[in-house]
């Protein structure tokens, strides 16, 4: 029986990116999983105090106009989610472009198959901001998430941090190795709490 979990991401972490690969380098191996994408805001995650919501304010956060990107090809255009979520990652860590930056956005959604102007219109709708702040606040309640990447499967949400990237070409066995002894993890040792490093092992 295949493993059902979910995973948050925001494009602005390194942390998700990794973890995100490892999971849809995965999935395209043919692994056994039912995985849910979660949009989770690090900027809604910090606001300050007095500081208005992301949500009433999205054009100030540097990661909204992405993340609500990749939420409508999720929803609206799952076939082509696993290349756009790669090429949205790409975009902010090997290219160092701005994940608000709406030109280079729409360049990665058409590259990858994604067609711009649907995606766009659900932005300028606020459809699409309305669902990141639905799965955004909806795992915030159930499992006091607050970061990413976060795995999730049924009572248990746990923040973890892989090393290892999974790019295209990548050996899925390791990826397969590492999400599912995660997922394990969650799952099946509820008596461990918190587990890290002291000094970075490599």
């Amino acid at each position: 029986m295949g493993l059902e979990f979910a995973v948050t991401w925001d494009y602005r972490c390194p942390f998700a990116r990794n973890a995100n690969e490892q999971i849809l380098t995965g999935l395209a191996a043919g692994a056994p999983w039912t995985v849910t994408f979660l949009p989770f805001s690090l900027g809604q995650a910090h606001v300050a105090e007095g500081q208005p919501d992301v949500w009433d304010n999205p054009d100030q956060d540097s990661g909204i106009l992405a993340l609500q990107a990749g939420v409508i090809v999720r929803d609206e255009y799952p076939e082509v989610f696993p290349a756009v979520h790669r090429g949205l990652f790409a975009l902010r860590h090997d290219e160092s472009k701005r994940l608000r930056d709406r030109a280079e956005v729409e360049r990665v959604l058409e590259a990858n198959g994604a067609p711009a102007p649907e995606v766009f219109g659900l932005i300028d709708s606020g459809d699409a901001l309305a669902r990141v702040r639905k799965d955004h606040e909806r795992y915030v309640e159930s499992h006091g998430v607050w970061g990413v990447p976060t795995f999730i499967a049924g009572d248990a949400a746990v923040f973890v941090r892989l090393y290892n990237r999974a790019p295209l070409g990548s050996d899925p066995a390791e990826s397969i190795r590492s999400i599912e002894r995660v997922v394990d993890m969650v799952t099946g040792w509820t008596d461990l709490n918190e587990f890290k490093h002291t000094r970075l092992p490599r």
